[in-house]
């Protein structure tokens, strides 16, 4: 797979299929294949440019400190490195948070955006989650993860596939590279600037969604937001319930009205 490079951070990204770019950014503590589902849904009429987030996949894991502006420039990186100058940007959790901010900072880049567990502010979890990746290391994965989908969708036969496929690669990852993702994070708050957002923007959050009021809040402040609820799924909505969510990016990405 071809590799990016921001300074001496190397990354990982694949582009799947021909067509108009969509740029897919994953959630914590996932990589690129939270978009299976999507990636498999739509390549016959999109490219779908996916990227494993510095920590992830077969992306470097650099344990000194960064920020979140070292990672909106990965995510940048990545889009020159793969030719791609306007997109849909479809980020999950923290990647929602970088593809707001690039639509914030530089909306030409952006046909239309896509959040998912969307949340524009400062998330409540995030110094928990960096206190269990420090003082139990890499073990601490599974608890979160389960944390972040809905409840029982762990323990069915589905579940139990879809999340042992991310587990099986916890001795690939560095927990204090995935510590300082959420502290990079801890310094993300763009509430304030979503009113003068003018990119045509869709939230999604599952009904379990620990984002879920922080989610009605950003599509809320948003001009002319759309805003999905899935029954039955948590916070990665797009990997638990696949069919609902691409039926609801298929509506957006088609509604001629933008």
């Amino acid at each position: 797979m071809p590799l990016a490079n921001n300074g001496d951070v190397r990354l990982n990204y694949e582009a799947v299929g021909d067509g108009p770019d969509i740029v897919l950014i994953h959630a914590n503590p996932f990589d690129r294949r939270l978009w299976r589902f999507q990636v498999e849904g739509f390549t016959e009429r999109y490219r779908m440019v996916a990227m494993d987030l510095r920590g992830y996949g077969a992306s470097d894991k650099p344990d000194d400190p960064f920020t979140f502006d070292d990672m909106v420039v990965d995510v940048l990186a990545v889009c020159d490195s793969a030719g791609v100058e306007s997109a849909v940007f479809m980020g999950a959790s923290v990647g929602s948070s970088i593809a707001l901010r690039i639509a914030l900072d530089d909306p030409g880049r952006v046909s239309r955006l896509v959040l998912v567990g969307g949340n524009a502010g400062v998330a409540a979890s995030g110094l928990a989650r960096i206190a269990g990746y420090e003082s139990d290391g890499i073990a601490y994965r599974a608890e979160h993860i389960h944390q972040l989908v809905a409840p029982g969708f762990g323990d069915t036969r589905r579940g139990r596939v879809l999340i042992d496929n991310f587990l099986r690669d916890d001795g690939d990852l560095i927990p204090a590279t995935i510590a300082n993702v959420f502290r990079a994070m801890e310094d993300r708050d763009m509430t304030d600037r979503l009113p003068s957002l003018t990119v045509p923007t869709m939230v999604v959050n599952g009904e379990h969604d620990l984002s879920l009021t922080s989610g009605r809040r950003t599509a809320g402040l948003v001009p002319d937001a759309r805003h999905y609820v899935l029954p039955g799924a948590g916070h990665v909505c797009n990997y638990e319930d696949p069919d609902a969510f691409n039926d609801v990016l298929r509506d957006f990405l088609e509604d001629a009205r933008w």
